[in-house]
């Protein structure tokens, strides 16, 4: 009778890829890209895996949920070439982006809760306000609204008959979310896409939900960077184990 290759530690490509509910053949695959060590071959060419595979894939699907496939396998890679340094430098470089996107986050949800409702009228360019009303109102020049203009910030229409511009009240709501964060220094490209979302949701107060989602998802996104750590700890310390096993 055929031994359980798990008795001797040995493990087939189908018994890893059961525990994380994988085919076998992405098993292989994932080791043909260097995301797993590789196997050593029975006389017969099949592979054999040990625990130390078990937990290097392990770590890889852990890593996937905080930080993506191509840095998870870039960390992988780089720790089975024995390149420690290199594959935390790639960890870091993963949480410093998402600590922009928290910081990016803030600064919305702060700007958001700055731009206080105010009746129209009371409003300097608000019931179709010309481009230096609006520039004194903010305190910039107009040329700043012509650059927030061409950078899709906002968008004005011109009056019929002198070609001025004019800027309803949703243009002065952009305007000063605009505003608010470029002076927390966010560019104008990462502005555009705030204030985007701001028209697709139909205004701020129809964008909350989206926020919510948003500080859901770096929240999310932070809880499994935790739990893709351990797991990649755990990987590096079978490797030390194993390697001073066979010093």
């Amino acid at each position: 009778m055929a031994a359980n290759p798990q008795s001797a530690g040995k493990l087939r490509p189908v018994d890893l890829a059961r525990a994380h509910g994988l085919s076998a053949q992405a098993v292989r695959n994932y080791e043909a890209a260097g995301i797993l060590p590789a196997a050593e071959r029975t006389d017969h060419g099949y592979r054999v895996y040990t625990p130390l595979h078990a937990r290097a894939l392990a770590a890889f699907l852990a890593l996937v949920a905080g930080h993506g496939h191509r840095t998870a396998a870039s960390v992988l890679r780089e720790v089975n070439d024995g390149e420690v340094d290199e594959a935390l430098r790639l960890i870091d470089e993963s949480h410093a982006r998402l600590l922009d996107d928290r910081r990016t986050l803030e600064a919305v949800e702060g700007a958001l809760r700055d731009l206080v409702p105010e009746a129209a009228e009371d409003v300097p360019g608000a019931a179709g306000g010309f481009i230096g009303s609006l520039a004194a109102e903010l305190g910039v020049r107009p040329a700043t609204l012509r650059a927030w203009e061409r950078a899709g910030l906002v968008r004005p229409r011109r009056d019929p008959v002198t070609g001025y511009r004019r800027y309803d009240e949703d243009d002065v709501r952009d305007a000063r979310l605009a505003h608010q964060l470029r002076r927390g220094g966010y560019p104008l490209e990462r502005i555009a896409a705030v204030v985007a979302q701001v028209r697709s949701a139909g205004g701020v107060e129809a964008l909350e939900p989206a926020l919510r989602e948003w500080r859901d998802r770096v929240t999310a996104r932070g809880r499994a960077m935790v739990a893709g750590a351990a797991e990649l700890d755990a990987y590096l310390r079978a490797r030390e184990r194993t390697r001073k096993a066979t010093a």
